[in-house]
């Protein structure tokens, strides 16, 4: 009896004495999960039921005093935050626990924690979210951490106040289990009621041994080093730890693939790694620590942030060249495989990715070779050969000839392997070394004369002269005693020109001289050009000079007894109209006879008569008036 009164006080003392301690979480360094209660993972967003707690499991929406397992919030009550995702990182596929609360509070998770250590501290931590997404009954979660049934520490979360659906809040505290370690059993338990809110999910449960801190570093430098493949290295491991163990034991560690292996003999607080010919690969360090009696224990030791030494491969380096060029022309460099580059080559250097080699010569000919650096400084080398063409030293027969209209001329290029001749119009062959040319006017020929690849242009302009020719213009008709303006046209290159005979022109030099020949005559037009001569003739038709006598005596006395114009008789057909002052006809006829100063035999009465005279379509119509008397 004695005894379970001492039990039950001892309980109580303990209880009231963890009531008033405030939750916290571990400042040192944790040791890996002893347990980390994630709720699994799935290809469906309804997990399957735990079997921590006495809620009642609906694959599908909870009510009251009802949980379920979930990726997402996505489609549940109405009332939730809809996007809610598990909280576990990089996890896209974890499922977490969601709590309806029960109108009672009370335990809804609970789990015994195996193979912890004795005397040793660990900390328990668990990630919340408030779910509600306005205002309502906030959860107020209770931890109880027990040692065969009697409490060894207490906290609680007070009211989770809502916030986003991002909004997960991590509680946790540190505790020190007793010599006498036993069951230890985790339990939460809901402080408010449910029935409107006091809803939630929870995540990432852990217990982690915690310990004094550990700073870690590699050369007193860095967590991370870098090395090359093939290369040769050693580096010093060395860890700082802060006091807090009585009787501190260390042992360095190396990451195999997904578990910590001991280093053999490698128990101080430094230690030394060597590479010999070092081959790719992440290698990852870390010191572990614990109180002596543990360290051989996972569960029981704590461990350092991971030191990672990175062996790196060569960068795969490729270099490269726009191609074969000619002399004065650009070649493009190109490489690849890294993150900065250093070029050399006959006399060049660069540290550019793609540096151009500007108007090349023959003696930027050769290896041009870069060596590539990736990130982690790791280098590897390429080379491509830089070819250099000679110019093509190309030849014309001619720079340039003149010839006549419709004449042709051999062309010739030489110094290549092919030719293209511009333009095509006027050639025999654009495309061969000689075509023949005959251009119909002045043209500028150019040759492209090639080796393949490298080409250059020549020129050959052939002069086309423009063939004589002579118009001396449309006949001409004068009366004796006037000029007329000979209209002489002449046409082509570099032309002279003469009219002949030179008789009565003022300068038979002149493509329009005046004429005033007193008979009929014929000129000739003479064009001379380097390459012919042509000639035209115009006629000049000269008619009498038109005299008009202004009265006659029709009085038989032999003296002036007819009107007569002697100069039409040179009109084949000239037209005399003679009127009255009446306007009536009196006297007409369509040649040379002449007026006796009758009408139909008969004497006109003396007077003034009128006439017009027609005598071609070259000379405008005469009229006047002519006296009769007797």
């Amino acid at each position: 009896m004695k005894k379970t009164l001492s039990s039950c006080l001892l309980a109580l003392i303990l209880i009231f004495s963890i009531s008033e301690i405030d939750a916290q979480v571990c400042t040192g360094t944790l040791g890996d999960p002893v347990i980390n209660i994630d709720f699994g993972r799935g290809s469906s967003n309804i997990g399957p039921p735990i079997a921590e707690t006495n809620y009642f499991y609906v694959a599908g929406n909870p009510n009251d005093g009802q949980y379920t397992v979930v990726q997402s919030s996505a489609g549940l009550n109405s009332g939730w935050h809809q996007n809610i995702v598990n909280h576990t990182p990089n996890d896209p596929t974890g499922y977490m626990m969601l709590v309806n609360a029960d109108y009672n509070k009370g335990i809804f998770y609970q789990t015994t924690i195996n193979n912890l250590c004795p005397n040793t501290t660990y900390e328990f931590a668990a990630w919340i979210i408030n779910i509600l997404r306005g205002s309502g009954i906030r959860p107020n979660i209770k931890f109880t951490i027990e040692n065969n049934g009697l409490p060894i520490k207490e906290f609680s979360t007070e009211d989770i106040t809502e916030g986003s659906a991002s909004n997960w809040i991590k509680y946790g505290t540190i505790f020190t289990t007793p010599t006498n370690v036993g069951v230890i059993t985790l339990k939460m338990t809901n402080e408010n009621p449910g029935g409107n809110g006091n809803d939630l999910a929870l995540d990432d449960i852990t217990f982690r041994a915690c310990g004094p801190t550990i700073s870690t570093s590699i050369n007193s430098n860095s967590l991370n080093a870098n090395l090359c493949v093939g290369q040769s290295a050693s580096y010093n491991l060395s860890a700082s730890v802060s006091s807090g163990y009585n009787d501190p034991v260390y042992q360095w560690q190396i990451l195999n693939g997904t578990t910590w292996t001991d280093l053999s003999g490698a128990n101080a607080t430094q230690t030394t790694i060597s590479f010999t010919n070092a081959v790719v690969g992440t290698y990852k360090y870390r010191l572990s620590a614990a109180e002596r009696p543990n360290i051989n224990s996972a569960n029981c030791r704590i461990s350092s942030a991971v030191l990672t030494i990175n062996v790196n491969d060569k960068p795969t380096a490729v270099a490269s060249n726009s191609g074969a060029a000619c002399v004065g022309s650009n070649i493009q460099l190109s490489a690849s495989g890294g993150t900065s580059y250093s070029w050399v080559g006959p006399s060049f250097t660069s540290t550019l990715q793609n540096p151009i080699l500007h108007a090349v010569d023959m003696n930027s000919a050769g290896i041009y070779s870069v060596t590539v650096f990736n990130a982690a400084g790791c280098s590897n080398t390429s080379e491509t050969l830089v070819q250099v063409l000679p110019l093509v030293i190309a030849n014309t027969n001619i720079t340039a000839a003149t010839i006549c209209e419709n004449e042709t001329v051999a062309l010739a290029a030489s110094g290549g392997s092919s030719y293209t001749w511009l333009p095509v119009e006027g050639l025999s062959n654009p495309n061969i070394a000689n075509p023949i040319a005959f251009p119909k006017q002045t043209t500028t020929y150019k040759v492209s004369v090639s080796n393949g690849t490298c080409s250059v242009v020549k020129e050959i302009t052939i002069a086309v002269l423009k063939s004589a020719s002579a118009n001396a213009g449309e006949d001409k008709k004068m009366l004796f005693g006037q000029a007329v303006t000979l209209n002489g046209t002449a046409i082509g290159d570099n032309v002279t020109y003469l009219w002949s005979p030179a008789d009565y022109l003022d300068d038979p030099t002149k493509l329009n001289p005046i004429a005033t020949p007193p008979d009929d005559i014929k000129y000739t037009l003479t064009v001379q050009s380097n390459c012919n001569i042509s000639t035209d003739e115009v006629f000049v038709k000269v008619y009498p000079k038109i005299e008009i006598p202004s009265a006659f005596t029709p009085n038989g006395d032999g003296i002036n007894d007819s009107w007569n114009i002697p100069s039409i008789a040179s009109f084949p057909n000239p037209k005399l109209k003679v009127v009255n002052r009446n306007g009536q006809l009196v006297f007409q006829n369509t040649n040379t006879q002449t007026w006796d100063g009758k009408m139909n035999g008969k004497n006109l009465p003396i007077g003034v008569y009128y006439y017009t005279l027609y005598l071609n379509e070259d000379f405008k119509t005469y009229s006047g008036w002519v006296l009769l008397t007797r």
